[in-house]
């Protein structure tokens, strides 16, 4: 059995897990930080005093075994959201008629199994209870509308298991006897902001991934609170950056992440969006010390295929290089990159005439000193994004070469 850690987003790795999952012999774990704080999951940080589960809730949903005869259900479960504009009395009720036992039914499936049900109720019931008291507090209501059930189960089991997040979430795997492993890079509840090299400040991950420019983020920040934005904005750019340098947080890679990383026989940096999924990541401390101290693993970066609106002028070197400098800054180590990377994946083909692709720039890698593969890694039936099963192979090619050469 190999054991493979996969770092990534909520959807940047919707195409290689499956793959990696479809797979006999391999121990998936899947590491995704939980700084999300968009719509709904924006609100239950907000209100729960928590990380955000959407990230996680969607890789974990990939892992869901097939062949669960309450496979449907689950899905329904991962899946749903109440409706724009949903009444809090109405939200409140149908929650409460799952949680009392009045109804079978959440989100309109039935689960045969008896410990994901009476775990469901258990997680309905804790979220109620702590919901009222943190409205009461607030003298505001929870706002339903277009909100994931799955971020409603998660606040609740959060409370049960005393704000543990990562407990929270390995008990979410093991209910659903999950395929593989989903595990936050950290427990530690931090804001995420971004400064763009003309002094623009992203105030939150939302403003990272939804404010498109092509002005370069410079740096991203984890913060122990959100900023005052009015205030901050009178600051000139060398005051905020002064400030955002003597507020970063180096937050600590969870345990079950460094146990990962140390075990792991492949290590895989996926693609996905830069700076809201990835360089978050990357800046836990601990994460990159575990990474180099594993001298035997294969650790493989897979750069993007299409440009995204977080790095839209970004070539092939600047993903090497960028996850290099959040590395880096993980803590006061220096590493090398060959320490960090043993094989670079790149894309050569043009399936979509209408993507804009990531170019692949020869003279940039004259400061990147990691072999590279560079093959048609594009999907012929979703261009733009990647061929999860020929990505997989490509790297189990490149493990069983490597060790064969030991």
């Amino acid at each position: 059995m190999l054991n493979v850690v996969i770092l990534n987003g909520g959807r940047g790795a919707a195409a290689i897990i499956p793959a990696l999952l479809s797979r006999q012999g391999l121990n998936v774990t899947s590491v995704v930080n939980a700084y999300d704080d968009g719509k709904s999951t924006g609100a239950i940080r907000s209100f729960f005093g928590m990380l955000g589960p959407s990230d996680i809730r969607k890789v974990q949903e990939l892992m869901l075994p097939l062949d669960d005869p309450d496979y449907v259900a689950n899905l329904n479960v991962f899946r749903f959201r109440f409706p724009d504009q949903m009444a809090h009395a109405h939200a409140i009720s149908q929650l409460q008629a799952f949680a009392t036992g009045q109804s079978d039914e959440l989100t309109g499936s039935r689960f045969s199994s008896f410990k994901v049900r009476s775990s469901l109720r258990a997680f309905v019931r804790e979220f109620l209870a702590g919901l009222q008291t943190i409205e009461t507090v607030r003298g505001e209501r929870f706002d339903f509308s277009d909100c994931s059930i799955m971020n409603c189960l998660y606040a609740g089991a959060f409370l049960l298991f005393n704000r543990n997040f990562e407990e929270t979430t390995q008990f979410i795997d093991r209910l659903f006897k999950l395929r593989g492993t989903v595990l936050p890079t950290s427990i530690e509840d931090k804001q995420l902001v971004a400064l763009r090299e003309n002094g623009q400040m992203l105030y939150c991950e939302a403003e990272i991934v939804e404010l498109r420019s092509n002005v370069r983020i410079d740096r991203i920040y984890l913060l122990d609170k959100p900023l005052d934005r009015e205030r901050f904005e009178i600051l000139a750019l060398d005051d905020k950056r002064y400030y955002l340098e003597r507020h970063h947080c180096f937050v600590g890679v969870s345990p079950g992440v460094r146990l990962a990383l140390e075990q792991a026989n492949i290590i895989i940096y996926s693609a996905g969006t830069q700076h809201s999924s990835l360089y978050p990541t990357y800046l836990s401390a601990g994460l990159a010390e575990s990474i180099a101290d594993n001298k035997t693993a294969l650790k493989v970066f897979v750069t993007n295929i299409g440009a995204d609106y977080e790095t839209p002028t970004y070539k092939a070197s600047d993903y090497v290089k960028g996850a290099y400098r959040y590395l880096n800054l993980s803590d006061a180590r220096d590493y090398s990159m060959q320490e960090l990377f043993d094989v670079v994946l790149i894309n050569r083909s043009h399936h979509k005439a209408d993507e804009t692709y990531v170019e692949l720039d020869e003279e940039g890698f004259d400061e990147v000193p990691v072999r590279r593969v560079i093959d048609n890694f594009e999907s012929p039936h979703a261009p733009g994004k990647h061929d999860g099963v020929k990505v997989v192979q490509a790297i189990i090619d490149l493990y069983e070469v490597s060790t064969a050469l030991e």
